[in-house]
């Protein structure tokens, strides 16, 4: 698929129509454009229920948002790493665990005007294991993933479909059950540090007869339990020293003390909130409007949005993380309902990714340079 720039300009009123990218509109706030701009890189999120990645940008010579879609079969969780002025991006797939590489030099600008161009130079086969959160690990090319139908964390293996690293203490082995609904992973110093799980429970399927108090985020290192009574934890974060997640459940983004064990709400918003990254003082947080379907339903969510007098919505939404403000949005109107995963790529700020329909990526080569033999004396 081409390019394409929905969305109005910086300085365009609020009343501006939304523009169709294939079959969904993007509305963008007044302040939406501005503020990606101001930042400095760009968006990335995913939607398995369409099964598209989405590359959120800004063109600069219109001023105007960049749209960037390719398709993968129920694409979910997206994992970014940044070395060496390299960026590489992490994404799962129905079956398999993609890893993406830029194939410009930092500064280099593509012949149609992109800062990035991602290719998918490897996809490993996993089997259907649901992952949800990736992350990278700087010690290991591979990254640790969220195995949600096993129920553990997990990372590549050269001769299986995956390894297996940690396992909450309160399911007893590795099966393809989804026993407890472990979704979440939020990293410490490179390494694995807390985890969400939707309930306790130790049978398959046994955790959504406990979607609405059952949640727990668990402390990886120590396999005790620093947050309970939650509903549908999702996401979790830690970023400037404080642990963040969000309860799906009820629509809320907020703070864990972890001192008390206290989930503290900083906002309401409006849908099904999965996905979230930091840029500065801003949360980027994917919020869904919920299928109707036994998984959605009976959640408090939906009181809250019908005491609210909303419906709920499906959009980007940028929230201060010190007022809890959602100050800028990019709703997603259309076919696009569900989103799962967010991230910031910092310095990137038009990103594009080759697909496998187009003879583009048959002729993107990079070769690796070629190491040249010292001369005499060297």
């Amino acid at each position: 698929m081409t390019e394409q720039d929905p969305a109005h300009a910086p300085d365009a009123p609020d009343a501006a129509q939304p523009e169709k990218t294939g079959t969904f509109n993007l509305q963008p706030s007044r302040t939406f454009t501005p503020w990606l701009r101001s930042v400095g890189g760009s968006i990335a999120f995913t939607t398995y229920q369409v099964g598209k990645l989405f590359l959120i940008g800004i063109n600069p010579e219109t001023g105007r948002l960049s749209v960037y879609e390719r398709s993968f079969p129920r694409c979910m969780g997206f994992g970014v790493s940044q070395t060496g002025g390299r960026t590489t991006l992490w994404m799962s797939s129905l079956y398999q665990l993609w890893r993406m590489e830029n194939f410009l030099d930092p500064g280099q600008v593509s012949s149609d005007g992109f800062d990035a161009v991602f290719v998918p130079v490897e996809g490993r086969t996993t089997g259907d294991i649901d992952i949800h959160d990736i992350h990278p690990q700087p010690d290991s090319p591979a990254p640790v993933f969220v195995a949600t139908r096993f129920n553990c964390l997990a990372t590549l293996d050269y001769r299986n479909s995956f390894k297996p690293v940690w396992l909450p203490p309160f399911v007893d082995r590795v099966a393809a059950e989804d026993r407890c609904h472990l979704n979440g992973l939020a990293m410490a110093e490179g390494k694995p540090k807390y985890v969400t799980c939707v309930a306790t429970t130790n049978s398959g399927g046994a955790w959504r007869n406990n979607r609405q108090d059952g949640g727990v985020i668990v402390d990886v290192e120590t396999n005790e339990i620093v947050c309970s009574g939650l509903s549908m934890p999702h996401s979790p974060r830690l970023y400037r020293g404080a642990l963040y997640a969000v309860q799906s459940g009820t629509g809320e983004f907020g703070k864990v003390d972890l001192e008390t064990g206290r989930f503290e709400p900083m906002c309401f918003l409006p849908g099904f909130v999965r996905g979230v990254a930091f840029v500065g003082d801003h949360a980027v947080i994917g919020v869904s409007r919920p299928r109707p379907e036994k998984t959605f339903e009976g959640l408090a969510l939906d009181q809250r949005l019908e005491e609210a007098g909303q419906q709920p919505t499906s959009m980007v939404a940028i929230v201060n993380i010190h007022t809890g403000d959602i100050e800028h949005t990019l709703q997603i109107q259309g076919v696009v309902q569900e989103l799962y995963d967010v991230a910031f790529l910092p310095g990137i700020r038009r990103p594009k990714l080759l697909g496998f329909r187009t003879p583009e990526i048959r002729f993107q080569v990079r070769p690796a340079p070629f190491p040249v033999a010292a001369g005499p004396g060297g």
